[in-house]
């Protein structure tokens, strides 16, 4: 049974910062390119970050560069995001997600499982 489980998120003020987790399980994790998305409400669900199966690659959707940084660790099954200086846009659900692919891109259908999300509140 594949599991992907976030964790980390929270209520930070504008220009704080937070760490998100997602542990893997029931998958070969290193042969699985990982992914952030985002929901806020109202909205559709929109890519964040994407890094291929050995972090040779990252990629970031524009509204998040050079804020936040995604990384991943195989010997532990898990993916990160780092979020720096939030801002109330980035309010939302964040969900993580992983493709068979060596890389999975901004599109959320290249996608085979997903977490259940957490959410992120960023106050002004």
């Amino acid at each position: 049974q594949v599991q992907l489980v976030e964790s980390g998120g929270g209520l930070v003020q504008a220009g704080g910062s937070l760490r998100l987790s997602c542990a893997a399980s029931g998958i070969a994790f290193s042969n699985y390119a990982m992914g952030w998305f985002r929901q806020a409400p109202g909205k559709e669900r929109e890519f964040v970050a994407a890094i291929t199966w050995r972090s040779e690659s990252t990629y970031y959707a524009d509204s998040v560069k050079g804020r936040f940084a995604i990384s991943r660790d195989n010997a532990k099954s898990a993916v990160y995001l780092q979020m720096n200086s939030l801002k109330p846009e980035d309010t939302a659900v964040y969900y993580c997600a992983a493709g068979r692919q060596y890389y999975s891109g901004r599109n959320s259908q290249n996608y085979n499982y997903w977490g259940q999300g957490t959410q992120v509140t960023v106050s002004s």
